[in-house]
């Protein structure tokens, strides 16, 4: 079961503002991951690997950043 207020991907995230209409927002949603992601706040995957969200094709996941 999801937390309120957590997403794993931006799907999650647009399906939560727009639930009919939320491949619109998926832009926006990946934009605002990027932000996120070059803020150092989230890491952006893709099978498991830190992406570029911009330059990735496909699903990808948001995640915290690993502190090593």
């Amino acid at each position: 079961m999801r937390r309120t207020g957590s997403f794993d991907c931006p799907s999650d995230a647009a399906r939560a503002v727009d639930p009919e209409d939320w491949r619109r927002l998926m832009p926006a949603a990946r934009e605002a991951a990027g932000r996120l992601a070059a803020a150092g706040d989230v890491e952006v995957t893709q099978r498991g690997a830190v992406v570029d969200v911009a330059t990735a094709r496909g699903p990808v996941r948001i995640r915290r950043p690993s502190r090593n």
